[in-house]
């Protein structure tokens, strides 16, 4: 131990150690400053802002400054195919050169989704149903029936559609609703000596439909042959009828 103390107080311990914490020292040095360098430490750019422009003019931009990117798509309906609608990091975002820049763009294939059940449910609730499926309320069309704001049929692209269908999001939907006037009461019209036209044109004011139409002897014009019969017809017993009740016809060249 007197020997190791002895050693410890002579000249070449003292070079040794001064020699060794010189050369950690430089190590550190270099190392410091090549990480420096390595990372190019306080150099880069701030990230510019791409959300909301179409995606070619966002890849523009970000290969004018060196920027990689990645992309990955949503679909969100009322927004423009191509959109880019996120972006990571955020604009300003100070970043080194070379970073990836991660897109969100809005795809212009919308996915399908199944349509839900709403038949038979008011419209309010309906509407609700429709929207949380990724879905739209088209055109509304009232007709007669005890339900009021009840959905009666539900139709896509002019075709009836039933639950579980499958139909992109984003699709407009089509309903038939009842008015509330099914029980209600009108009077039937004269229709004698009418065109099938004027026929119905007048039964669609009084809420009414037209039914069966049959043609008596050899009908030549089909758009001037008169009605010479209806049923239900106007008498001095039946004045009225529920609202939506088929009026049956006859047609014929007679005048």
């Amino acid at each position: 131990m007197a020997k190791f103390i002895s050693y410890l107080q002579t000249k070449s311990f003292r070079n040794n150690l001064i020699a060794a914490i010189a050369t950690v020292a430089i190590l550190l040095f270099i190392a410091f400053f090549s990480l420096r360098y390595y990372t190019k430490h306080g150099q880069g750019l701030n990230v510019p802002a791409v959300k909301g422009m179409a995606f070619n003019q966002a890849v523009s931009k970000l290969e004018a400054l060196g920027l990689r990117y990645e992309v990955d798509s949503v679909y969100i309906m009322d927004l423009p195919p191509g959109t880019v609608i996120d972006q990571d990091p955020e604009a300003n975002t100070f970043v080194k050169d070379n970073r990836t820049i991660y897109l969100t763009i809005n795809t212009a294939q919308a996915p399908n989704v199944k349509f839900p059940d709403v038949q038979f449910k008011s419209f309010i609730e309906a509407q609700a149903i429709i929207a949380s499926f990724g879905l739209k309320v088209g055109d509304t069309v009232y007709k007669a029936d005890v339900s009021r704001d009840v959905v009666l049929e539900v139709s896509f692209g002019g075709s009836s559609i039933k639950p579980g269908d499958v139909i992109p999001k984003g699709s407009k939907i089509d309903l038939l609703l009842g008015d509330g006037r099914g029980n209600e009461d009108v009077e039937i019209p004269a229709l004698l000596g009418f065109t099938k036209d004027e026929a119905a044109f007048s039964l669609r004011g009084s809420n009414l439909k037209l039914g069966t139409i049959t043609y008596e002897g050899n009908i030549t014009d089909t758009a001037n042959a008169v009605i010479t019969a209806q049923s239900p017809a106007l008498s001095d017993t039946l004045s009225k009828v529920k609202i939506g009740t088929p009026v049956n016809i006859t047609l014929s060249n007679k005048q």
